[in-house]
């Protein structure tokens, strides 16, 4: 009995086989059906290696949602290179609040010489191509997320001791914490002193001959500082071509949250206008010289993902490769064959040209003649 069910079993098996078995000596193998498949396989092979290649890459998501978080501090890091005495130079920040951040509170002021050192010049050249590149092809910002705390530091190497060069300008690096609110941040004449009615510098004792804010910006960013990001400032040069002269940068800050493979944090993005004019009362153009970074906070948050081709998928579509390439290639060939076929019988049948035979009752015949052994001698 179980060997009679076993036998059903096995027999029921066969009968939902879909995958029929032709036997070997009903299989025709061809010439054309061989270049068929050679042709298949390297395509397979071919677009599998390009499949995997893909699964291995990653590509940046973009998700937009309104930012609510507005009892936080915004860090502002800084390092800018203003070519004139620490003593001349004031910087702090006031914002729409008429909150004023003095400069004591988190920046330095360091005497430098302006010239960059040969290796500093060769990074400060990297960087502005690297700009000039971001600005043709936006696509390479992801790259730079991707290689986040992977690449070098964007930060200038440290300067080689040089006695005989004397410090003529004035490195002004740190950070500092403002609300997050837009607001103004400047570095001008003379120190800034408190004033009921906002902030004022000291600016009487520095004569306008002196003024010079030809500058440098090593680095401005929002936010977590992440080494490896380049900001749209940084490796800008200006050199002023008149003592009273304003240089402004309008910039639009964006919260950005960063997920990646290798780090998560939550930075700024920024976009930035640039414009400049020389202070003179007499023609109209106004103003107060110096450098001035105006920025105002967007409402929106961007959430940056570093997302990946999961396996299932990257087997669906092998599978689909594989599949449909030999279904393809099936197909063509039996329609070649088909064509072919047609072609080459029209080719016989006009090499055979009827001929009369006659009867013996009169009559005559039209079709082909039989082929015998005798004819064939």
């Amino acid at each position: 009995m179980r060997r009679l069910n076993r036998k059903k079993t096995l027999n029921l098996m066969k009968e939902l086989d879909a995958f029929p078995k032709v036997p070997e000596s009903y299989v025709e193998t061809s010439a054309s059906g061989g270049t068929v498949s050679l042709i298949a396989f390297t395509t397979i092979a071919f677009l599998t290696i390009m499949e995997f290649m893909v699964y291995r890459d990653t590509w940046m998501k973009y998700e937009y949602e309104v930012d609510k978080d507005f009892t936080s501090k915004l860090r502002i890091n800084i390092d800018i290179t203003v070519a004139m005495r620490c003593q001349y130079v004031g910087a702090d920040v006031l914002d729409l609040a008429e909150t004023m951040v003095a400069s004591a509170d988190g920046l330095i002021y360091e005497p430098v010489p302006f010239e960059l050192t040969p290796q500093q010049k060769e990074l400060q050249r990297m960087l502005q191509l690297i700009q000039s590149r971001l600005q043709e092809e936006h696509s390479l910002q992801d790259v730079i997320f991707k290689s986040a705390f992977k690449s070098a530091s964007t930060a200038l190497p440290p300067r080689e001791d040089n006695s005989l060069q004397s410090p003529d300008a004035c490195r002004i690096h740190g950070h500092l914490y403002v609300n997050k609110v837009a607001g103004n941040f400047h570095i001008t004449v003379g120190k800034a002193i408190p004033h009921p009615r906002g902030h004022a510098h000291l600016a009487a004792l520095v004569s306008h001959e002196s003024y010079n804010f030809s500058h440098r910006i090593d680095h401005l960013s929002f936010g977590e500082l992440i080494p490896g990001i380049i900001n749209p400032l940084d490796g800008t040069e200006k050199i002023a071509s008149d003592h009273n002269q304003m240089f402004q940068y309008f910039i639009t800050v964006v919260p950005t949250k960063l997920h990646t493979y290798k780090i998560s944090a939550e930075t700024h993005q920024f976009s930035v206008t640039e414009r400049e004019r020389v202070i003179n009362h007499a023609a109209g153009s106004h103003g107060v010289s110096g450098i001035f970074m105006k920025y105002d906070i967007s409402s929106l948050m961007v959430t940056v993902t570093e997302e990946h081709m999961p396996f299932w998928q990257f087997l669906v579509r092998l599978c689909g490769i594989i599949g449909g390439i030999f279904s393809t290639t099936g197909i063509l060939h039996g329609f070649g064959r088909f064509v072919a076929e047609i072609i080459f019988c029209r080719f016989r049948l006009g090499s055979y040209k009827s001929t009369s035979v006659p009867l013996p009752d009169g009559h005559t015949s039209n079709h082909l003649p039989l082929i015998t052994d005798n004819s064939t001698h």
